[in-house]
């Protein structure tokens, strides 16, 4: 028979290689993991785990990786630190919501139950699907008002720390925060280059959560989008989510930009996957006709073209090639022979490279990741911390 600490690395492992739970990897490595013999369940602090082990002991394999997911899941939402007013109004109603929530999406991850299954007891509820937790936290709050008890059978699967979680200073809940969006993106490109599934919880999380974005909007609107005439019959989009429904300009949508990421050596994975979510969140406020996506360190090791339709599967589906010597000439001179004349070249990279002398016909701008000050002969520069 198994310990406990080897059955929860061997789910560790399981989760880490199945096609279904592989974008989880990176999330896995967060924090520590400790078996106590005094924890009657799991618990979590937001960044560490506890899990019980005479609990483990008792699970099957499938179980052991439902527990291990949902602990994982409670990192992926930060829920000890976003719904702490919850935890201040109703401790108990506040570890539930959270759970009704979680344990939905591992059902829909593994609907068969044959590689992922939740310990029995655990809370699963329909009437909850498409909640946030503050949602369901609600409704359960509004029951025990009108003295309906709790839906359904079971009890939160483990316990929440949330004093544990107010224990991390301002820094270290900031480094975590980080740490976890590193995670994510990390584990989505993963799961894209070895085919796997990205949890559709993961999308939302990685939106777009640095300012370059937006001033790299501004900047292809200045220079890229044309005037003309009015339509109807395409809304402007930058106004649809204020729930206004305006005309847009007939040659609003920009024609074709190239997006070129340097994956030398000395650019890191966090930074890359970090480039990639946010340019998919360019390409949604910008709508490029298509989208020349290069990879260069010495030379241009990959070129994948995007189009409107295809976008929202850009983190998964592209395949970031080189990690060779840095020098941007490369990218002038492919684009000039491949003749891609496009409205505006975006290069992404840290700045420890070779630069051109002379600018190109079209407009550049230089995303710089890192502290790297070098400033380029020509085109703008948006410094990424």
């Amino acid at each position: 028979m198994l310990s406990a600490e080897d059955k929860v690395t061997k789910a560790h492992i399981a989760i880490m290689q199945h096609k279904t739970t592989l974008a989880y990897s990176g999330l896995l490595m967060v924090g520590k993991v400790e078996i106590k013999d005094d924890c009657p369940t799991a618990c979590t602090n937001g960044r560490d785990v506890i899990y019980g082990r005479a609990f483990v002991e008792g699970l099957t394999d499938q179980e052991v990786r439902g527990l291990v997911l949902h602990e994982t899941k409670h990192k992926l939402y930060q829920h000890l630190f976003t719904w702490r007013k919850l935890y201040e109004e109703d401790a108990q109603l506040a570890n539930q919501a959270c759970d009704y929530v979680i344990n939905l999406e591992i059902k829909d991850l593994n609907p068969y139950e044959d590689f992922i299954r939740l310990p029995e007891g655990a809370l699963v509820d329909e009437c909850y699907r498409g909640l946030d937790s503050g949602e369901v936290f609600a409704r359960l709050k509004q029951d025990k008002k009108d003295g309906k008890g709790k839906r359904g059978k079971g009890e939160p699967l483990d316990e929440h720390d949330w004093e544990g979680a107010q224990a991390l200073d301002a820094e270290e809940q900031k480094e975590l925060a980080k740490e976890i969006d590193a995670a994510i993106r990390t584990g989505a490109l993963l799961a894209g280059k070895q085919g796997g599934d990205v949890d559709r919880s993961f999308d939302s999380l990685m939106q777009s959560k640095v300012d370059w974005a937006e001033q790299l909007r501004e900047f292809v609107s200045s220079t890229c989008v044309g005037k003309g005439d009015s339509t109807w019959a395409k809304p402007n989009r930058r106004w649809l989510q204020h729930d206004m429904y305006l005309p847009s300009q007939i040659s609003e949508s920009i024609g074709s930009i190239c997006v070129a990421v340097d994956t030398s050596g000395s650019i890191s994975g966090e930074d890359i996957t970090k480039a990639l979510s946010e340019l998919v969140s360019i390409c949604d406020n910008t709508s490029p006709e298509k989208v020349d996506l290069l990879y260069w360190d010495s030379h241009v090791a990959s070129h994948e073209l995007y189009h409107v339709d295809t976008y929202g599967s850009l983190l998964t589906s592209t395949r970031p090639k080189g990690g060779g010597g840095s020098s941007s000439l490369c990218v002038f001179e492919y684009v000039e022979k491949n003749k891609l004349i496009p409205q505006c070249l975006i290069l992404i990279t840290d700045g420890w490279i070779e630069y051109p002398t002379q600018a190109p016909t079209y407009p550049v701008i230089w995303v710089m990741v890192g502290n790297k000050t070098t400033v380029p002969a020509f085109g703008a520069v948006i410094r990424v911390d």
